[in-house]
């Protein structure tokens, strides 16, 4: 385990954020109909492990489905930082950082960091989609 703390924020910085994130612990990417509109790649946390420094009033949500998780953009620049949310088959509270909004993470821990794809299309999570191309 390598534990890192990272800084991330929205592209026009009102949202800002630190987490400690091992990211050699993997990332992932979903082709479920959320995932792949905004083509996430994100990483998984325990809420602990993260803390807002600013902008919670810059915050807009968006919840479907399950309404378990809000996810949360930037209401000025629109970026999607952060998703929190509950999931018991994920081990209960969980955020979940968007990989493209680190503000310091190397590009190599990037390139580096092991990918996981979920088939949430089919509600298959723990096996990977047929293709992955586009996601």
């Amino acid at each position: 385990m390598s534990l890192k703390k990272y800084t991330g924020s929205c592209h026009c910085g009102a949202v800002r954020y630190e987490a400690e994130i091992d990211l050699s612990s993997g990332t992932g990417r979903c082709n479920c109909s959320f995932c792949r509109k905004v083509r996430n790649w994100s990483i998984i946390i325990k809420p602990e492990a993260f803390r807002l420094l600013n902008g919670e009033d810059q915050l807009g949500a968006y919840q479907f489905n399950t309404k378990s998780t809000n996810h949360h953009f930037c209401k000025n620049c629109g970026v999607r930082t952060f998703s929190k949310g509950h999931l018991e088959e994920i081990g209960g509270d969980f955020v979940s950082i968007a990989i493209s909004t680190l503000d310091n993470a190397d590009i190599q821990e990037i390139v580096e960091a092991p990918v996981w794809y979920a088939d949430g299309l089919n509600n298959n999570w723990y096996n990977r989609p047929t293709e992955i191309a586009h996601l």
